[in-house]
This record gives C-alpha cells, structure tokens and sequence, in this order.
C-alpha cells in the first residue's frame, strides 16, 4: 500500500476515534458478504458506522489515547464499529446479529471513553438504555406528587359526589 493512502486511512480513523467515544472491535470470521452487507445496513439505518481496519493503520491512528490494555485485541481480521450515541444500543444490535447469525465475536472495545473487555460485552447489551433509565428516573421523581394531589382531591370529590346524591334526593 503507498504511503499516501495509509495516512490517508490513518488520518480518516483518527477522527473517527476522536469523534466517538464508543466504539466495539468486531471479529467477524469469514463472514460472507451477504451478511456483511446486511449488517452494514442494519447498522446505517441506526446511525451506526462499522469499518473494517488494518490493524497496524488503527493502533497508529490510536496512539497514546488507546489504554494499553485494548492494543492486543487488534489481531486477526477487526472491524471497528462506532456509536457516536447509543453505545447500548449498539451492543444489543451486534449482540442480536450474532445471536441470529452466528458470525461475529466482539473482542473488546471502548464505552464512554472507558476500556471494556470482550467478556463484560454480554453485561453492556443487558443495560437498559438512557432513554428508558431517564423515564423511570422521571416517573419516579412524578409519583409522590401524583399521590399527594389524589390525596388532596379525594375529600372534594368525595363532598362533590354527596352534593351530587343530595340534589338527587330533593
């Protein structure tokens, strides 16, 4: 490869990895393209971007950045996948893909700008997502108040509804 072209690609991740601090190196063993193209799409229509690296071109792009823990999961063939948003997500799509396909292995990766070692992925994808942890957090904070107004409307719809009865009655 010329010497252009690989500062070119290296320059394209350094921004990709300055740009999410999420992202998953993917081992997708012999996947067949059709399959690839299948989860690229998968991926796309979630804003997720998945590309497939040499490893050397990515551990330059990381540099000093990478904990040193992550740089020996860049060996055999690796795609990097990035969420910019989501990163649970994007571990319950890869985790669901290869439930269904049966091709993909994740080897590691960083959430949040935080390590995450291939055999803590399972517990990521279990996490309820921000969204869903933001309405109960709402809900919960709702609540008390909820039945404070009920409590404080009981005796006027209770004296609303003996008007009601002793109109009724005359």
């Amino acid at each position: 490869m010329e010497k252009g072209k690989k500062e070119q690609i290296i320059n394209e991740l350094v921004e990709a990895f300055r740009d999410h601090k999420t992202f998953y190196l993917v081992d997708f063993k012999q996947m067949p393209v059709w399959q690839s193209v299948e989860l690229r799409k998968t991926l796309r229509k979630h804003s997720f971007r998945l590309k497939v690296v040499k490893n050397r071109l990515a551990l330059r792009a990381l540099g000093d950045q990478a904990p040193e823990s992550l740089k020996p999961y860049f060996e055999r063939p690796t795609a990097v996948v990035f969420a910019s948003e989501n990163p649970i997500g994007l571990a319950r799509l890869l985790k669901d893909f290869s439930a269904q396909n049966k091709v993909l292995a994740v080897k590691g990766g960083m959430v949040e700008g935080r390590f995450l070692a291939g055999e803590r992925f399972d517990e990521i994808a279990k996490l309820t997502s921000r969204d869903d942890l933001l309405a109960k957090f709402g809900y919960l904070m709702a609540y008390p108040l909820m039945k404070l107004l009920r409590t404080l409307g009981a005796p006027l719809n209770n004296f609303g509804s003996l008007l009601g009865q002793l109109k009724n009655k005359e």
